[in-house]
C-alpha cells in the first residue's frame, strides 16, 4: 500500500518546508499556513516520492522529507507517471486532483545551487484539494475515480 511518510509546511516561498505533525488542507485553496496555499492557483499542493529523493541522494546529497519544499512525501506510488487530472484519497477524507508534473526551479533553488541538478523539474507533482481534511504521516495514499 502507499503512504504519506511526511507532511511538510513553510511560511515561505522559496525555502525548504518543515516537518510537522499534520497539516489540515482546506477545499480549493491548499494546506493552511502554507505559503503556497491559494484558492486562485492550480498548484495548491505540492507531493514528491521517497522513490524520487533517493536519486538525490544517491547523487552525494543528504536531502529528506521537505528539502524540495513539498508537502507531502510519499511512499509506494510513481507519482509522476499520473496523468494530469487524477484523483488521488490521502487519508480518510482528503481528495486531490493532479493539475501539473514538475515544474522549473526558481534560481533560489538551494538544491539546484548546489548541485546544478533537481528532481522537482521532472518528478515533482502538484495538485488542487477537491476535498479537504486532516493528514498525518502514515495515512494511506491511493489513486481514486473521477470525483
Amino acid at each position: 500500500m502507499s503512504k504519506v511518510i511526511a507532511v511538510c509546511r513553510s511560511d515561505t516561498t522559496g525555502t525548504r518546508k518543515d516537518v510537522v505533525d499534520e497539516v489540515v488542507l482546506r477545499d480549493n485553496y491548499g494546506i493552511e499556513n502554507d505559503a503556497h496555499a491559494d484558492s486562485a492557483w492550480h498548484r495548491q499542493v505540492s507531493l514528491l516520492a521517497t522513490e524520487s529523493i533517493e536519486k538525490m541522494r544517491n547523487m552525494g546529497l543528504d536531502v529528506g522529507p521537505g528539502d524540495f519544499a513539498e508537502n507531502l512525501t510519499t511512499e509506494g506510488i510513481e507519482l509522476f507517471t499520473l496523468p494530469i487530472g487524477t484523483f488521488l484519497e490521502v487519508g480518510d477524507s482528503v481528495t486531490l486532483e493532479v493539475t501539473q508534473i514538475g515544474k522549473e526551479c526558481h534560481t533560489g533553488c538551494a538544491i539546484l545551487q548546489q548541485t546544478g541538478k533537481c528532481i522537482m523539474p521532472r518528478e515533482g507533482v502538484f495538485a488542487r484539494v477537491v476535498h479537504g481534511g486532516t493528514v498525518r504521516a502514515g495515512a494511506d495514499i491511493k489513486r481514486v475515480e473521477e470525483e
